[in-house]
Protein backbone atom coordinates (compact mmCIF):
# COMPACT_ATOMS: atom_id res chain seq x y z
CA UNK A 1 0.00 0.00 0.00
CA UNK A 2 2.42 2.58 0.89
CA UNK A 3 4.16 1.79 -2.60
CA UNK A 4 0.98 2.95 -4.33
CA UNK A 5 0.79 6.06 -2.52
CA UNK A 6 4.12 7.04 -3.19
CA UNK A 7 3.60 6.23 -6.92
CA UNK A 8 0.98 8.52 -7.00
CA UNK A 9 2.11 11.09 -5.12
CA UNK A 10 4.89 11.17 -7.48
CA UNK A 11 2.98 10.99 -10.84
CA UNK A 12 1.15 14.06 -9.09
CA UNK A 13 4.21 16.42 -8.82
CA UNK A 14 5.72 14.78 -12.58
CA UNK A 15 2.11 16.01 -13.97
CA UNK A 16 2.68 19.41 -11.87
CA UNK A 17 6.26 20.16 -13.02
CA UNK A 18 5.71 19.33 -16.46
CA UNK A 19 2.23 21.74 -17.15
CA UNK A 20 3.54 24.54 -14.90
CA UNK A 21 4.57 27.65 -17.26
CA UNK A 22 8.45 27.96 -16.55
CA UNK A 23 9.63 31.32 -14.96
CA UNK A 24 13.66 30.72 -13.82
CA UNK A 25 12.95 30.48 -9.88
CA UNK A 26 15.60 28.29 -8.45
CA UNK A 27 14.39 27.80 -5.29
CA UNK A 28 11.20 26.49 -6.43
CA UNK A 29 12.71 24.12 -8.87
CA UNK A 30 15.04 23.21 -6.14
CA UNK A 31 11.78 21.82 -4.20
CA UNK A 32 9.89 20.38 -6.95
CA UNK A 33 13.19 18.19 -7.28
CA UNK A 34 13.78 17.87 -3.90
CA UNK A 35 10.25 16.46 -3.58
CA UNK A 36 10.22 14.27 -6.48
CA UNK A 37 14.00 13.16 -6.10
CA UNK A 38 12.73 12.14 -2.47
CA UNK A 39 9.53 9.99 -3.45
CA UNK A 40 11.61 8.15 -6.37
CA UNK A 41 14.59 6.76 -3.49
CA UNK A 42 11.69 6.22 -0.81
CA UNK A 43 9.81 3.95 -3.51
CA UNK A 44 13.12 2.10 -4.74
CA UNK A 45 14.93 2.03 -0.95
CA UNK A 46 13.28 -1.66 -0.02
CA UNK A 47 15.36 -3.23 -2.85
CA UNK A 48 18.04 -1.05 -3.16
CA UNK A 49 19.03 2.01 -1.68
CA UNK A 50 21.86 3.19 -4.30
CA UNK A 51 19.63 2.64 -6.84
CA UNK A 52 16.83 4.73 -5.44
CA UNK A 53 19.51 7.65 -4.69
CA UNK A 54 20.49 7.26 -8.45
CA UNK A 55 17.09 7.57 -9.50
CA UNK A 56 15.36 10.01 -7.28
CA UNK A 57 18.50 12.59 -8.50
CA UNK A 58 17.50 11.84 -12.02
CA UNK A 59 13.65 12.78 -11.82
CA UNK A 60 15.08 15.63 -9.13
CA UNK A 61 16.51 16.93 -12.06
CA UNK A 62 13.72 17.15 -14.15
CA UNK A 63 12.97 20.57 -12.08
CA UNK A 64 15.28 22.62 -12.81
CA UNK A 65 18.13 23.04 -15.72
CA UNK A 66 19.66 20.29 -17.51
CA UNK A 67 23.48 20.24 -18.89
CA UNK A 68 22.44 19.17 -22.20
CA UNK A 69 25.43 18.53 -25.18
CA UNK A 70 24.80 21.99 -26.26
CA UNK A 71 25.38 23.22 -22.58
CA UNK A 72 28.93 21.09 -22.97
CA UNK A 73 30.10 22.67 -25.88
CA UNK A 74 29.04 26.49 -24.67
CA UNK A 75 31.23 25.66 -21.94
CA UNK A 76 34.08 24.82 -23.73
CA UNK A 77 33.92 27.51 -26.41
CA UNK A 78 33.94 29.85 -23.57
CA UNK A 79 37.01 28.30 -21.56
CA UNK A 80 38.90 28.46 -25.00
CA UNK A 81 37.59 32.32 -25.61
CA UNK A 82 38.71 33.42 -22.18
CA UNK A 83 41.74 31.50 -21.85
CA UNK A 84 44.44 33.43 -20.04
CA UNK A 85 42.19 36.36 -19.69
CA UNK A 86 41.24 36.04 -15.91
CA UNK A 87 37.37 35.14 -16.67
CA UNK A 88 36.01 32.37 -14.74
CA UNK A 89 33.60 29.92 -16.58
CA UNK A 90 32.51 26.98 -14.49
CA UNK A 91 29.31 24.89 -13.82
CA UNK A 92 27.02 25.40 -11.28
CA UNK A 93 25.39 22.78 -8.33
CA UNK A 94 22.32 23.28 -10.64
CA UNK A 95 23.61 23.42 -14.05
CA UNK A 96 23.69 26.42 -15.20
CA UNK A 97 26.85 28.20 -16.90
CA UNK A 98 28.13 30.66 -15.41
CA UNK A 99 30.68 33.30 -16.64
CA UNK A 100 33.13 35.63 -13.42
CA UNK A 101 34.26 38.68 -15.18
CA UNK A 102 36.59 40.38 -12.90
CA UNK A 103 36.94 44.01 -13.06
CA UNK A 104 40.31 44.35 -14.85
CA UNK A 105 38.50 43.29 -17.81
CA UNK A 106 35.24 44.34 -17.61
CA UNK A 107 34.69 47.97 -16.02
CA UNK A 108 36.43 50.94 -14.70
CA UNK A 109 36.28 52.22 -11.41
CA UNK A 110 32.71 54.10 -11.10
CA UNK A 111 32.04 53.20 -14.62
CA UNK A 112 29.81 51.36 -16.37
CA UNK A 113 31.13 51.32 -20.26
CA UNK A 114 32.67 48.02 -21.10
CA UNK A 115 36.06 48.28 -21.55
CA UNK A 116 37.82 47.13 -24.69
CA UNK A 117 39.36 43.76 -23.51
CA UNK A 118 35.74 42.77 -22.53
CA UNK A 119 34.41 43.07 -25.86
CA UNK A 120 35.80 39.90 -28.06
CA UNK A 121 34.37 37.53 -25.45
CA UNK A 122 31.22 39.01 -25.26
CA UNK A 123 31.38 38.97 -29.06
CA UNK A 124 32.29 35.04 -29.05
CA UNK A 125 29.54 34.18 -25.60
CA UNK A 126 26.91 36.33 -27.58
CA UNK A 127 27.78 33.71 -31.18
CA UNK A 128 27.41 30.60 -28.37
CA UNK A 129 23.88 32.39 -27.29
CA UNK A 130 22.83 32.23 -30.90
CA UNK A 131 23.73 29.20 -31.67
CA UNK A 132 21.78 27.67 -28.86
CA UNK A 133 18.58 29.75 -28.55
CA UNK A 134 17.01 27.37 -25.76
CA UNK A 135 18.78 28.90 -23.19
CA UNK A 136 18.04 32.02 -20.76
CA UNK A 137 20.32 34.62 -19.64
CA UNK A 138 20.75 35.96 -16.12
CA UNK A 139 23.83 39.14 -15.52
CA UNK A 140 24.45 40.45 -12.44
CA UNK A 141 26.58 43.70 -11.51
CA UNK A 142 28.80 44.29 -8.32
CA UNK A 143 30.65 46.82 -6.63
CA UNK A 144 33.32 47.19 -3.91
CA UNK A 145 31.99 48.78 -0.84
CA UNK A 146 33.57 52.35 -1.98
CA UNK A 147 30.44 54.64 -1.50
CA UNK A 148 27.90 54.50 -0.72
CA UNK A 149 24.15 52.18 -1.99
CA UNK A 150 22.64 55.20 -3.33
CA UNK A 151 25.57 54.68 -5.74
CA UNK A 152 27.05 51.32 -6.07
CA UNK A 153 23.05 49.81 -6.45
CA UNK A 154 22.48 51.58 -9.64
CA UNK A 155 26.40 51.60 -11.02
CA UNK A 156 26.07 47.79 -10.36
CA UNK A 157 22.67 47.48 -12.39
CA UNK A 158 23.97 49.73 -15.20
CA UNK A 159 26.96 47.60 -15.69
CA UNK A 160 24.93 44.42 -16.14
CA UNK A 161 22.27 46.79 -18.55
CA UNK A 162 25.77 47.51 -20.38
CA UNK A 163 26.64 44.02 -20.90
CA UNK A 164 23.18 43.01 -21.97
CA UNK A 165 22.70 46.12 -24.37
CA UNK A 166 26.08 44.83 -25.85
CA UNK A 167 24.98 41.20 -26.41
CA UNK A 168 21.78 42.54 -28.02
CA UNK A 169 23.96 44.75 -30.54
CA UNK A 170 25.72 41.28 -31.41
CA UNK A 171 22.19 39.75 -32.39
CA UNK A 172 20.93 38.63 -29.04
CA UNK A 173 16.92 38.63 -28.36
CA UNK A 174 17.52 41.10 -25.14
CA UNK A 175 14.02 39.31 -24.03
CA UNK A 176 16.26 35.99 -23.13
CA UNK A 177 18.53 38.49 -20.81
CA UNK A 178 17.28 39.47 -17.50
CA UNK A 179 19.63 42.17 -15.48
CA UNK A 180 20.34 42.67 -11.52
CA UNK A 181 22.61 44.69 -9.68
CA UNK A 182 23.43 43.40 -5.89
CA UNK A 183 25.83 46.51 -4.97
CA UNK A 184 28.13 45.89 -2.44
CA UNK A 185 26.50 43.23 -0.80
CA UNK A 186 27.86 40.10 -2.23
CA UNK A 187 31.42 41.05 -1.98
CA UNK A 188 33.60 38.06 -3.44
CA UNK A 189 36.47 38.92 -1.60
CA UNK A 190 37.61 41.23 1.55
CA UNK A 191 36.61 44.82 0.92
CA UNK A 192 39.92 46.01 3.35
CA UNK A 193 42.17 45.62 0.45
CA UNK A 194 42.88 47.14 -2.68
CA UNK A 195 43.29 43.46 -4.20
CA UNK A 196 39.98 42.34 -2.95
CA UNK A 197 38.33 45.50 -3.87
CA UNK A 198 39.11 44.92 -7.08
CA UNK A 199 37.74 41.34 -7.18
CA UNK A 200 34.25 42.51 -5.80
CA UNK A 201 33.91 44.91 -9.17
CA UNK A 202 32.60 42.45 -11.20
CA UNK A 203 29.93 41.22 -13.69
CA UNK A 204 28.52 37.36 -13.26
CA UNK A 205 26.42 35.82 -15.94
CA UNK A 206 24.34 32.45 -15.93
CA UNK A 207 23.63 30.61 -18.69
CA UNK A 208 20.15 27.94 -17.72
CA UNK A 209 18.80 25.46 -20.04
CA UNK A 210 15.49 24.51 -18.78
CA UNK A 211 14.60 20.98 -18.09
CA UNK A 212 12.23 19.69 -20.79
CA UNK A 213 8.44 20.57 -19.30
Amino acid sequence: MKRVVIAASLSSMLVLASCASYEPNTARDTGIGAATGAAVGAMAHSSNRTHGALAGAAIGALGGYVWSSHMEKQKRDMEQATKGTGVQVTQTADNQLKLEVPSDISFDVGRADIKPNLAPILDRFAQTLNENRATKVRIVGHTDSTGSDAINDPLSVNRASSTRSYLASRGVDASRVAIDGRGSREPAADNATEAGRAKNRRVEIFVGEAAPG
